[in-house]
């Protein structure tokens, strides 16, 4: 007797924030990669597919991506992180001038 199947892997890569294609809110998108793997014996042993998503934490929309544009939002999330490139869609709602004098911005 064999037993064989598959069992899927969603690993969080990055948040990064975005504009909604949905509710058209600059919200924080969660991108993640979901790995589908063959198992034998309740062993997962090699990928068989693999695909990637964004979800919306305001509206909870999810949107495939391809491997190249995925790639291109890691590089950009991972550039600007801590920096001001994140937070630059919230500023506008949140204070206008007074925001120079934030030393935390």
């Amino acid at each position: 007797m064999i037993i064989f199947g598959t069992k899927s892997y969603l690993y969080q890569l990055a948040i990064i924030t975005l504009v909604c294609g949905n509710c058209g809110n600059p919200a924080a998108h969660s991108l993640r990669k979901k790995v589908t793997k063959f198992s034998l014996f309740f062993v997962p042993l090699f990928p068989i597919a693999t695909s990637y998503q964004t979800q919306c934490t305001f509206c909870g929309t999810e949107h495939k991506v391809p491997k190249d544009q995925a790639d291109g939002l890691l590089a950009h999330g991972s550039g600007s992180q801590g920096g001001q490139g994140l937070q630059a869609p919230g500023q506008p709602q949140s204070g206008g001038p007074s925001q120079g004098n934030n030393p935390y911005a």
